[in-house]
């Protein structure tokens, strides 16, 4: 054993110190629950311990199930899924729980003591990497139950992302790490596998202010809103464009490695809302996707936002809802929402009208 492992601080004494802070928090919105913190993080060790067996487990492949989004699950989908319900439903830490992998909110049993926070989740975020090999994550969000709720419906979920008691995810890559805000910044704690903790190793983590790197998936291009296309282009033309500067893209389609990529090192990543379906405003959800990540990365001195304004206002409609998401060093994604203002009525491309020009937009 280090003896850097020695003077890190673990996870369980880091959060009695923070709840201790947080007592004197005279609102009370981010104290009180270092229990469902530590249950969370006990679901995401024995994620760790089942994705680190690979196809040993027999755990790699189809489920040969969807789920609510009509998306085809992994087994390890379903296990994970399994694994965060039955992990934080008897703690009496919780009211009621919301999943990716879940049709409707769940319910707590009856036999078990019900808490004071509501518990979102994306048990396995990145999944069509894990055969691959490639890092996955498990991403979560806590709000608070309404007052004398205990058995709380969807419409009690329906909270903005300004609402949150804390939110995070853990990476399962070359090293596991679980990264955390309560409120006060961000922190980065990696599990030590000898002892089977995490330890503090990446406290007050925030998001370089300038960045030469962005991620997308490039294969959408034809379908962006103008404003991407621009910002994009932009980039693309290097040194001798309007930057000024070289960029490098990157896209691993694994939204808890992307960002943790930009806690990391900086960058700025676009999911943006797109023609391939102009009734959806976006392809990420809100509820347990786009509002625990937006959090963390305000929390670290980024921005985050659905292009056109601040993700964390958005009020939601339903639990699964989807929105488009754009974060990281804060001058990037403003730029983006000002791109988005100035310089975003798509083209319309009917042959009759593109050809002669009569009703195509500026662009």
């Amino acid at each position: 054993m280090t003896h850097e492992t020695f003077n890190s601080t673990p996870i369980t004494r880091f959060l009695i110190e923070e709840q201790r802070r947080l007592n004197g928090d005279s609102t009370g919105r981010r104290g009180g629950c270092t229990a469902l913190i530590h249950d969370v993080r006990l679901a995401c060790k024995r994620i760790a311990a089942l994705i680190g067996k690979g196809a040993l487990a027999n755990a790699l492949g189809d489920a040969g199930s969807m789920n609510v989004q009509g998306e085809a699950q992994k087994k390890l989908d379903v296990l994970a899924n399994e694994i965060f319900v039955h992990t934080n439903e008897w703690g009496g830490t919780v009211a009621g729980m919301v999943s990716e992998e879940l049709d409707e909110p769940y319910a707590i049993p009856e036999q078990y003591p019900r808490g004071p926070y509501l518990l979102l989740f994306d048990p396995l975020d990145g999944s069509s990497n894990i055969d691959v090999n490639v890092s996955v994550g498990s991403i979560f969000s806590v709000l608070r139950c309404p007052e004398g709720v205990t058995h709380p419906t969807a419409a009690d979920f329906l909270q903005p992302g300004s609402a949150q008691v804390c939110a995070g995810y853990a990476i399962y890559g070359p090293a596991t790490m679980f990264v955390l805000s309560t409120g006060s910044g961000v922190n980065g704690f990696t599990l030590n596998r000898e002892i089977g903790e995490f330890s503090l190793t990446h406290p007050n983590l925030r998001i370089p202010e300038t960045t030469s790197e962005f991620a997308i998936n490039a294969s959408n291009s034809r379908y962006w809103e103008p404003a991407i296309r621009r910002y994009v282009n932009e980039c693309l033309a290097g040194e001798s464009g309007p930057r000024g500067r070289d960029f490098n893209m990157r896209w691993i389609a694994s939204l808890v490695a992307e960002t943790h990529r930009i806690l990391m090192r900086g960058g700025v990543f676009m999911y943006p809302r797109d023609r391939r379906d102009p009734a959806q405003p976006g392809r990420l959800r809100l509820l347990y996707e786009a509002n625990p990540i937006g959090y963390l990365i305000e929390q670290a001195g980024g921005r985050a936002s659905t292009g056109h304004g601040p993700i964390l206002e958005v009020k939601p409609e339903s639990v699964h809802q989807r929105v488009s998401f754009v974060f990281g060093a804060r001058s990037e994604v403003e730029r983006i929402e000002r791109y988005h203002r100035d310089h975003n009525e798509f083209e319309l491309d009917v042959p009759l009208f593109a050809t002669r020009g009569l009703f195509t937009h500026s662009v």
